[in-house]
């Protein structure tokens, strides 16, 4: 956000979420829903049973258009972005000269434009970046006069078919613009709460309109910020900022996956030789899942220690998984300690309590793959 701006950014939504009670806070410059009346944990478990509605629009949505916008965008992300096919959707991150993450972000191919969904606190700074970088005759596009909304959980795609039916044969990570209850919406079979469901572009004028049909339904309710964080922490997805940032290389933050064959062979992206060899050669440091014993939870910046007392990383993100029905935290720690099983420390307020270093994610993936 412009340091001139102190007025915090209001969505579109944002009448509705006062109007259902929600407790509103400042994030990444705008004033958003933290948490309803039905609170955090109910949030929670009611997207993982049913189908919770989230406001996104404080996130960034942009079009590059232009012959070149490919291989433009190419120079800038380690995915392989040509192999993606119209109506297909790419999880990446913009990478920087140093090897480590701008940002990461969702890359459609719309047909006729690369339609890209970036983080809300990151956008300006991503705008500026590739507007220094896309070459070509790359025209870059944003979008603000739509709104994102997400539908997520297993009722989610029951739901959003009673409005517009195709929506229930598409995969995840397919992309189409559909008419939903009569409203032209961008759709993306997508999310980041580990469910399956769907993310929504809706024109601002009409996105308070679809809520309300949304809400209506009784498999769905509202939910905050707060829900979102714990159900993506529990799904083992890194947020910008905690879990990736400058200070990390995708390696390091265990996103091997998004760096495709022939981008490993060719390079050609920002950092990519220094990334290319960490893949070849190992990093010294890795993300991991991380489970403390009992039921304190370790938050962001807790000291992760071997059976010496030294310290061999920290903690990024970590709470209470209400799903999991316990304290869950990522973190990074020293290679050699990074294998599932390994017996860790965790300094929580002075006090050493034990721990496991775990597989990711602590609850299943449910996309629906077809």
């Amino acid at each position: 956000m412009a340091d001139h701006q102190t007025e915090l950014l209001k969505t579109a939504l944002y009448d509705l979420h006062v109007e259902l009670g929600a407790k509103m806070v400042p994030f990444a410059g705008y004033d958003m829903p933290v948490q309803y009346p039905l609170g955090v944990k109910g949030e929670h478990l009611h997207t993982r049973a049913k189908a919770g509605l989230f406001d996104v629009s404080h996130m960034g949505q942009v079009r590059l258009n232009g012959e070149h916008r490919v291989a433009e965008l190419e120079k800038l992300v380690p995915g392989d972005i040509a192999i993606l096919k119209p109506g297909r959707t790419r999880y990446s991150a913009f990478t920087n000269d140093d090897g480590t993450i701008l940002d990461d972000l969702m890359i459609t191919n719309a047909g006729d434009s690369l339609f890209l969904v970036i983080n809300a606190a990151c956008k300006d700074d991503d705008i500026v970046h590739m507007r220094a970088n896309l070459d070509n005759g790359v025209e870059l596009i944003e979008i603000d006069d739509r709104a994102l909304m997400a539908l997520q959980g297993p009722d989610a795609a029951r739901v959003l078919a009673r409005f517009a039916p195709s929506v229930a044969d598409m995969k995840f990570m397919s992309f189409a613009e559909i008419d939903i209850a009569g409203i032209a919406c961008f759709v993306t079979r997508s999310g980041y709460t580990g469910e399956d469901g769907y993310e929504i572009s809706v024109p601002n004028e009409r996105a308070e309109e679809l809520a309300r049909k949304l809400l209506a339904e009784e498999e769905v309710e509202a939910i905050g910020l707060g829900a979102r964080d714990s159900l993506r922490l529990e799904a083992g997805l890194c947020l910008y900022g905690n879990d990736i940032d400058t200070t990390t290389t995708p390696v390091e933050g265990d996103l091997n996956w998004i760096i495709n064959k022939r981008r490993r062979e060719e390079g050609g992206f920002k950092g990519s030789d220094i990334i290319l060899d960490q893949l070849a050669n190992g990093a010294d440091r890795k993300r991991v899942g991380i489970k403390p014993e009992g039921k304190a939870p370790a938050r962001e910046h807790t000291p992760v220690l071997n059976s010496d007392g030294e310290e061999i990383g920290e903690i990024t993100s970590g709470g209470f998984g209400p799903t999991v029905d316990g304290p869950i935290a990522m973190g990074y720690v020293a290679i050699e300690f990074a294998a599932p099983g390994t017996k860790v420390d965790l300094m929580v307020r002075g006090k050493a309590r034990p721990a496991e270093i775990v597989e990711l994610p602590f609850a299943p993936h449910r996309y629906y793959r077809g």
